[in-house]
């Protein structure tokens, strides 16, 4: 299988794409339409890039019409499925998994039931590849009319009829064909250099009655069809917040939910969110979906809910115990809410004390091994993150070489193991409301407070210059 847009690094990835649409299914978001006549629903293809927040047995709906069983989703086990027909006669799943919540997927679903063929009536198609290993594969009768691209009500981001079942997580260009049967190459194209799968500009495709383009660019009307059909969706409970910057072609950090002795946190917001949870008996820590090991980087979080034992920091590895805290080991640095800083399990004074509401900035120096760290802007210890090696205020680390994995990665804690803390990250992408606009000095990310001048948010992008 080629490579995804993860943790891997395009730099020019020639096409941009500019934004996604953020999916959070603790708030019920979905965009909905009901389509008219189409040039033929036995013929259309679903193309969308998506990067998934929840892996669980629950089906995740991406699109779907009509009544029951008719949709595109991931299903039992992060299985992809695509069924059709009320009476769930028609069913095509994957063997394959899929559970990477660091990457984009690319999904293509091209349906075309006048083909002799059954297996070519429905195929479906990962990052450019056709998936051809399948636990079920039921194929519709040949001429069948589908239930998706007929004159009913379509839904992005949930199941119609099972409103337990909402998409979580993010999607971009999402595009929808009325009539052709298309193959991955009219929507992407495989890197000549990296291998990896990209987007291509689908602007000149043509669409047919029913289909629609949504790129998400306008935050006051982010179902807005851009096919030129005017096929725009209503919004259901998502605003301009839930516009985000990380896409298929600029991927963005976030929690990671995937890490050992987190099963107590409760996640959201496109995994931006944590809550530690009413029963936390632990001392475990979420970490960030991507570590650096050189190159200078800038996060924010928002203490959303204080307790009485948070911290935020870096650690080069994933919770090691349900019994250490973040700081406990040796190449774990934090800044405690008790204005405390803490290496290796041994704490001493270094700033002000926060609580809830205030933002604290990291700021990362892996050309000097250094730490800052502000509160609502204002650096700690009379710290200066442009100082260099000299690190005036700096807490100094150990190199990243010389960690258990070579990297670092942005953390939240709870050090006591009895609160119930809530952190939202802020990697450039925030979701909570500010009331600035600051990016880096590559024009990436939507900050409170100013980055230092050579620092960066933590995206793909970036990495592929300084990481």
């Amino acid at each position: 299988m080629p490579l995804i847009l993860g943790t891997n690094s395009i730099k020019d990835t020639g096409y941009d794409v500019a934004n996604s649409l953020r999916f959070n299914d603790g708030s019920s978001d979905y965009l909905s339409k009901t389509l008219g006549t189409p040039t033929n629903n036995k013929k259309w293809t679903w193309s969308s890039w998506l990067k998934r927040s929840t892996i669980s047995n629950d089906q995740h709906t991406f699109f779907s019409a009509g009544t029951d069983y008719n949709m595109l989703q991931f299903a039992t086990a992060d299985t992809i499925q695509i069924e059709f027909d009320d009476s769930d006669n028609y069913r095509v799943r994957s063997n394959r998994l899929f559970r990477d919540v660091s990457a984009w997927y690319h999904i293509v679903v091209a349906v075309d039931t006048t083909q002799a063929t059954a297996s070519n009536r429905m195929k479906f198609y990962v990052n450019g590849v056709q998936e051809t290993s399948f636990s079920t594969a039921n194929y519709p009768p040949l001429n069948y009319d589908t239930p998706i691209n007929s004159a009913t009500e379509h839904n992005i981001g949930r199941r119609i009829t099972d409103t337990s079942k909402f998409y979580d997580g993010y999607m971009a260009e999402i595009v929808f064909i009325d009539g052709q049967q298309l193959d991955p190459t009219s929507f992407g194209e495989f890197d000549e250099d990296s291998g990896i799968w990209k987007p291509i500009d689908v602007s000149g495709l043509t669409f047919g009655n029913n289909g629609f383009y949504l790129d998400f660019e306008n935050s006051g009307s982010l179902g807005a069809d851009v096919s030129g059909n005017g096929n725009n969706f209503t919004v259901n409970n998502l605003t301009a917040i839930d516009q985000t910057t990380d896409t298929c072609t600029n991927n963005f950090a976030t929690w990671n939910p995937l890490d050992g002795h987190i099963s107590h946190m409760v996640f959201s917001e496109g995994n931006l969110k944590t809550y530690f949870g009413s029963t936390n008996t632990t001392k475990s820590y979420p970490r960030s979906t991507i570590g650096v090991a050189s190159g200078k980087w800038y996060f924010e979080v928002l203490n959303v809910v204080n307790t009485n034992g948070q911290s935020v920091g870096i650690t080069d590895r994933s919770s090691p115990s349900s019994t250490h805290e973040l700081g406990y080991d040796p190449y774990e640095y934090a800044y405690l809410n008790t204005g405390e800083k803490i290496n290796n399990s041994s704490s001493s004074s270094y700033g002000n004390t926060y609580s809830s509401n205030d933002i604290i900035g990291v700021a990362l120096d892996l050309d000097n091994n250094k730490l800052y760290f502000s509160k609502n802007g204002v650096w700690q210890n009379s710290g200066d993150p442009t100082s260099g090696a000299t690190g005036t205020g700096a807490i100094s680390i150990t190199s990243p070489s010389s960690t258990n994995n070579g990297f670092y990665f942005l953390a939240v804690g709870e050090y006591s193991g009895t609160q119930n803390p809530t952190w939202s990250a802020n990697f450039g992408n925030p979701p909570y409301t500010i009331s600035s606009g600051n990016s880096d000095g590559n024009g990436y990310g939507l900050f409170e407070y100013q980055p230092p001048s050579g620092y960066y948010a933590l995206n793909t992008k970036n990495l592929a210059e300084y990481g």
